[in-house]
């Protein structure tokens, strides 16, 4: 599968609240990070706790895509994130870094 189909593979997971099927498209070191910055799950199994946590939390969350970007191995999504009808809509840059065809790195920008 293609990176940017990938990344884009990973938002519907995660709009569909599926948990194990965003991780599958992860390595199984991979984390999620503020950009440049402290990661916030670390480890496949480690993002899956975090998402699942999330989704019991906001069950409406949803990501929508307003553009996607493919530079060699990095793919950049820019979001538009709603969490529920009640909250601001949030914008998000999502960077992905790949190892092979798989995400090892998730870091977010706001």
């Amino acid at each position: 599968m293609e990176r940017l189909a990938v990344a884009e593979a990973m938002i519907a997971h995660y709009n569909a609240q599926d948990a194990d099927a965003y991780v599958a498209l992860m390595t199984e070191n991979a984390c999620e990070a503020g950009y440049r910055g402290a990661v916030l799950r670390e480890g496949r199994e480690g993002v899956r706790a975090g998402l699942k946590a999330m989704f019991a939390e906001f069950p409406q969350n949803r990501a929508e895509i307003l553009s996607a970007h493919l530079l060699g191995e990095t793919v950049v999504l820019h979001e538009k994130v709603s969490r529920s009808a009640d909250a601001e809509p949030f914008e998000v840059m999502s960077i992905y870094s790949f190892e092979g065809d798989k995400v090892s790195r998730v870091e977010f920008v706001r």
